[in-house]
């Protein structure tokens, strides 16, 4: 970063037209501010662009880009696309970039967060901040479609309330895909049912104004060990270790990302854990975390390029252990893969005696501060943390008691209920 005498000058910008709002289902886009430190001017040494007439040449000098782009607390973003023209760079480890430019308007983009579009009037140096996507979202299970009102009912139900994403289910617990997959290995298997139509469903979400999120189980799969055996570690499970293993669910990210869903969350991303655990060969947590790390990577590599985020879901229990817990699965390593990392902070999961608490299910407030407050240390920078919260067993205070601990930390969330039912007093703080 070069430095000299500058004048701090605070421009307010205008995000790039998106879809959607970070706090609330709007449709206009937010606004954030980035500063600007002017430095000394950078000679411009490249080939300037020329226009020419039968009288007259015009000379239009390129624009010298520069700066560091970071979150509001000032730590820096690697991996945010900054464009300008049909020109773009990528920022480094420190979220830095350099780029010539023709004309001023320079867009900057990353999954999971918000874009920004800068009209960029002066050579200088720059920090330019980027806020987060804030996703609230709640699930819509397979028993949804079942019910008269269907996904209608649940539009209705979060209409005027703080949700601001919904998540569906491409391919669930049990190895089913929930719509007319074109992927081959789910139909020659037999996995295919007729639950929704993706795209069909997605121009209703979107037109509401909402974030989509679906969710893939990935590793955990009984018609596919039972269709293709060799691809089994042990009981249901699916050996991570294999990358021809990872091609299946990576198949269906890039399909549900063509449909137009914004982010792929990929759950049972890990190795088995209880007595299947001690069925399946024995593994060393390196060699776990490599395989869980290395499909995330991949999956990545492909989705990006086609506009989607990427997100995993995680044992809550390992925001707070320093180890794997035997499944593959560290806020550490995971989250420097992924956009967003979600752990599933259910308290009724949680063993007797956890944080002093005889029963920790009738303590949700605590459970998931300690849960949180274990994992954000441990984010990689730009990688966002979006709990799952229970929403299940409990009542609306109890719900909106996890929801305020996440609230409170800056963070998104998303409620979890098997059969998709929630209630509309969790979602609006009275």
């Amino acid at each position: 970063m070069r430095r000299g005498t500058s004048i701090i000058i605070m421009l307010l910008l205008a995000v790039s037209a998106c879809k959607y709002s970070a706090n609330s289902v709007v449709t206009t886009p937010p606004t954030a501010v980035t500063t600007i430190v002017p430095t000394t001017i950078i000679p411009t040494t490249t080939a300037p662009t020329t226009t020419t007439s039968s009288s007259t040449t015009t000379t239009i000098p390129p624009i010298v880009v520069s700066g560091t782009v970071t979150d509001e607390a000032g730590i820096p973003l690697p991996g945010v696309t900054v464009t300008s023209d049909t020109t773009a760079v990528t920022t480094s480890a420190d979220g830095s970039f350099d780029l010539t430019a023709v004309t001023p308007a320079v867009s900057f983009t990353k999954p999971a967060w918000l874009p920004l579009e800068v009209d960029w009037s002066a050579t200088s140096d720059a920090q330019v901040l980027m806020e987060p996507r804030i996703v609230r979202a709640v699930r819509v299970a397979r028993y949804t479609y079942l019910e008269l009102d269907g996904l209608e009912g649940t539009l209705e139900l979060i209409a005027d309330t703080p949700v601001n994403a919904i998540v569906f289910d491409t391919k669930d617990e049990v190895g089913t895909t929930l719509y007319p997959t074109s992927v081959a290995l789910a139909n020659d298997m037999g996995a295919v049912e007729d639950f929704y139509d993706p795209i069909a469903t997605l121009v209703t979400v979107h037109a509401a104004g909402l974030y989509a999120i679906t969710r893939i189980v990935t590793f955990e799969d009984p018609i596919w060990t039972k269709a293709r055996p060799e691809a089994k570690l042990a009981g249901k499970w699916i050996d991570a270790r294999n990358p021809e293993n990872w091609e299946y669910p990576l198949a269906l990210a890039v399909e549900a990302c063509e449909f137009g869903f914004d982010e792929i969350q990929f759950d049972y991303v890990r190795f088995p854990a209880g007595s299947t655990a001690g069925a399946a060969p024995p593994t060393t947590q390196e060699e776990r975390l490599a395989a869980i790390t290395g499909f995330l990577e991949e999956a990545r590599s492909r989705l990006h390029p086609l506009g989607c985020a990427l997100s995993a879901d995680i044992f809550g229990i390992t925001a707070s252990s320093p180890t794997d817990e035997g499944i593959g699965q560290r806020p550490d390593e995971l989250s420097a893969a992924v956009d967003a990392l979600s752990p599933m902070i259910y308290p009724s999961h949680y063993s007797p005696g956890w944080l002093g608490f005889a029963d920790p299910n009738d303590h949700p407030g605590p459970v998931t501060a300690d849960a949180l407050d274990g994992a954000m240390p441990r984010m990689a920078p730009g990688s966002l943390l979006r709990p799952w919260l229970q929403a299940f067993y409990y009542n609306s205070n109890q719900i909106r008691a996890a929801i305020d601990e996440a609230e409170s930390r800056g963070l998104g969330w998303i409620l979890w209920n098997a059969v998709g039912r929630y209630s509309r007093s969790a979602l609006v703080d009275e």
